[in-house]
């Protein structure tokens, strides 16, 4: 039994050793000693060291697996990343480094007016010195005021805006007025049967938008006859719904951006997202310039070297390009329509003209250069 409690211990020992682990001496001193195990502590031994063995060996290969992950990573960054990005920018772009640094500022700046940080912004202004007029800055203290409110469920500074400009927001076919009345309307709803006759006084709200949301008015109509049942139990439980709140919110935000003249989303956080669209193609293009050692590729400080398609969400105005020359066309470069309806570029038109006739590059049909008149999109 000696023997065995011997083996036990010794292979006890080089388990934690192979780990790399010292085994206590003050654990078993007896055993230290020489003296012998008895049966149920070798086997209570063995036990131990399979278990710590098997701990050890799936550790070691769940390592192994996180490090192999860890350094694809790594390679990824590596491959898909570039150090030096500014050779994708022409220097002719900016006008100075101070012209440069001072649009990067306003920039920075009016995100974060547009973004509610009004503290932050003001701090900025103060360490750059950058000068910002209050004019500049009272649209958007009043859009962030009014949207405070509205995530705190209070409808009054909105309402009270857009009746303020109400004849303008119809102009832009705008329902704001109608869902922050509805709105109110539905919170009285929810307030049971103590509110019905509020309820109903304040219907009177909806007649001038009668022709436009007859619909809607009946709906909310209707849900009065369940007011004493309950509307949560009722087929208009839907008016109870909290997206109602988020939905007035990015209406709001919506319509009075475009009365004021402003972008939804700030002119920082497009130019970041086109970026990151467009410097993966940049990237390769100057890589393919300086392989085949191309000059003058980008010769225009406001024109790119290539076309880039950023999708839908980017589309903020119409352009029109030349299916001749495959550029887009500009102020010095308009497009001109022929006679026969078809419509080039002003330099695509210089360039066709052939001993004072010009034949389109799609019909057969000749005219007089003269007769093609310049479009405007």
């Amino acid at each position: 039994m000696g023997s065995t409690a011997s083996r036990a211990w010794r292979s006890c020992c080089t388990t934690w050793a192979s780990c790399g682990l010292s085994w206590p001496a003050q654990c078993f001193p007896a055993a230290l000693q020489g003296t012998p195990l008895s049966a149920t502590l070798s086997l209570v031994m063995s036990q131990c060291c399979r278990k710590i063995k098997d701990t050890v060996q799936k550790l070691a290969s769940d390592h192994k697996d996180i490090h192999s992950s860890v350094s694809r990573v790594g390679k990824a960054i590596d491959r898909n990343f570039d150090s030096e990005i500014c050779g994708v920018v022409s220097d002719a772009v900016w006008d100075s480094r101070e012209k440069q640094q001072q649009i990067l500022q306003m920039a920075i700046v009016e995100h974060l007016y547009q973004q509610g940080m009004l503290g932050v912004a003001e701090e900025l202004c103060q360490e750059s010195t950058l000068n910002v007029d209050l004019d500049f800055k009272q649209p958007f203290l009043e859009l962030n005021r009014i949207l405070e409110a509205l995530h705190e469920q209070d409808l009054g500074p909105a309402l009270e805006w857009a009746v303020s400009h109400r004849q303008r927001l119809l102009e832009l076919n705008s329902s704001l007025e109608f869902k922050l009345h509805r709105l109110h309307f539905i919170r009285l709803l929810a307030g049971g049967p103590e509110k019905q006759l509020e309820a109903l006084s304040y219907a009177r709200h909806f007649q001038p938008f009668a022709r436009l949301h007859q619909r809607e008015i009946q709906v909310m109509m209707g849900s009065l006859v369940y007011l004493r049942l309950g509307l949560e139990k009722s087929p208009y439980c839907h008016l109870l719904d909290n997206s109602h709140w988020a939905e007035i919110c990015e209406t709001f935000t919506r319509d009075a951006c475009s009365l004021l003249g402003l972008s939804v989303e700030s002119p920082l956080s497009v130019s970041f997202a086109s970026g990151c669209v467009a410097l993966p193609v940049l990237m390769n293009i100057k890589a393919v310039i300086e392989q085949r050692q191309c000059t003058g590729v980008w010769s225009h400080k406001d024109e790119l070297p290539i076309e880039i398609e950023l999708g839908m969400k980017c589309w903020y105005h119409s352009v029109f390009a030349c299916p001749i020359l495959r550029q887009q066309t500009s102020d010095s470069n308009p497009p001109i329509k022929l006679i026969c309806g078809h419509v080039i570029s002003r330099d695509a038109l210089n360039k066709l003209i052939n001993g004072g006739k010009l034949k389109c590059p799609y019909c057969p049909m000749e005219q007089n250069p003269a007769d093609g008149k310049r479009i405007i999109f």
